[in-house]
Order: structure tokens, then C-alpha cells, then sequence
């Protein structure tokens, strides 16, 4: 009935087979038609990954890209090809997310099996991270009632996080941490020596600065050194 493997390369025109992504819970296109002896080709884009494509009824039985498993998980940019020599309408979905579906027609006229003449879908999971640059940490040393001013840009929204850190001996512990959100451009804030309504007590400390985004990009840990005296 069918025959699977990995995806083709050139894409001769002409050709009527197609291609379908696979992201945001959804296929796009919804439904494709082919001719018989024709394939699809699936291609997980993101930035959700976590879908088979598995035959939904007993007509469409044999199909599944992800056999024996019951939580599939593909990389961004994996695809799985089906080749349908029987005609009808073939029902699939995804054995873990059944909302994430789609159909494909198979007319009962014969194909060239060329490859599909459509461009491959582009992954659109966000790979790159934040850049977090020109921060200025103007803090050598806290003393009660005072703050000190962070100035820092970021090219995208993110989530800051302002780990406070005290080297004893060798070894550097949390002693609390602050997050709040940044936004793009120049951003201000200040740091009044306190973590959860707890002022620091004497001594040196450092911060670690890293921003990320909604797709967990992370930046490089900035270090801020400082001190609070009496």
C-alpha cells in the first residue's frame, strides 16, 4: 500500500507529490491530494515537535512515523515521507496530540513518484539567543539606604534574571535571586541590596546576569561584582 523512508533531494518540475509542516499544533496545509504512486513528505518545523503523523482509521493503518512509540519527539527540520499507491482519503493524526491532524487524497490516476516541486517548509523555532550588551553595573560597593543603577540593552524581549552570589572559601553560594522583564532598547533598574524584603549582610558578593527568551534562548552570564558595608 505504502512505502516509507527518508526525503528526497532534487525536485524536477511538474511533479505533483507534496509537502506538509507540521508546527503550532497544526498541518498546513490542512489536506493535500496526490496522484497514485505519488508521496508526502512531513516536515517538522516547530516549535512544537512533540507529533507523529499515524494513520487514524483502519484504511489509513500502516502509517506512522514514529512506530512503537507512544511520545514521539522529532528535532526541528526532521521529515518522514510516505509514498500511496491506493486510492481514497487517507485520515491521520497525531498519536499524542489528536487535534494536531490533517488528511490526504489520493486520486485513482497514476503518477509520475517524482518529487514534489513545493520549497521545504522553513523551521521556525527560535535557535537564536538574546543579545544582552552595553551593561553598565555601577555598583563597587552598597551601603544601607542606598542602590545601585543596572543599565543593560536587549535586541528582544526577555525574562532577566539577577542571580546574587557569595564566594566562602572557595566555594560560591545563591543567596537569592531577582527576575523581572525586559523589554527591547535600553532598560533601567535598581538594585537596593535586599532578596525578599532581606538586606545582604556585609561582605563581597558578585551577581550573575543572563537573559532569555520565550524559547529559552539563553545569553552568557554577565558577572557584576560588588560589596555592602555597614
Amino acid at each position: 500500500m505504502l512505502a516509507a523512508g527518508a526525503a528526497g533531494s532534487a525536485t524536477p518540475a511538474g511533479a505533483v507529490s507534496r509537502k506538509v509542516a507540521i508546527g503550532d499544533f497544526a498541518w498546513s496545509p490542512f489536506g493535500v491530494t496526490v496522484d497514485r504512486g505519488d508521496t508526502v513528505t512531513w516536515f517538522w518545523v516547530g516549535p512544537d515537535t512533540q507529533h507523529s503523523v499515524t494513520g487514524e482509521d483502519a484504511f489509513s493503518a500502516g502509517i506512522d512515523s514514529d512506530p512503537g512509540d507512544d511520545a514521539p519527539s522529532h528535532a526541528p527540520g526532521d521529515r518522514f515521507k510516505v509514498r500511496f499507491d491506493r486510492p481514497g482519503v487517507y485520515a491521520l493524526h497525531c498519536k499524542l496530540h489528536a487535534l494536531v491532524r490533517g488528511k490526504v487524497t489520493v486520486l485513482d490516476e497514476p503518477g509520475t513518484g517524482a518529487p514534489s516541486p513545493d520549497p521545504d517548509p522553513q523551521v521556525t523555532l527560535d535557535l537564536r539567543a538574546p543579545e544582552l550588551t552595553q551593561v553598565r553595573w555601577a555598583a563597587p560597593a552598597l551601603r544601607t539606604g542606598h542602590w545601585a543603577q543596572l543599565r543593560y540593552t536587549l535586541d528582544e524581549r526577555a525574562r532577566v534574571t539577577f542571580d546574587v552570589m557569595r564566594p566562602r572559601r572557595g566555594v560560591d553560594r545563591l543567596v537569592g535571586t531577582r527576575r523581572f522583564r525586559g523589554h527591547v532598547g535600553w532598560n533601567t533598574w535598581r538594585f537596593h541590596g535586599r532578596l525578599r524584603h532581606r538586606r545582604l549582610r556585609p561582605g563581597r558578593y558578585y551577581a550573575l546576569l543572563v537573559a532569555a527568551d520565550a524559547d529559552g534562548n539563553r545569553t552568557r552570564d554577565v558577572r557584576l561584582p560588588f560589596r555592602v558595608r555597614r
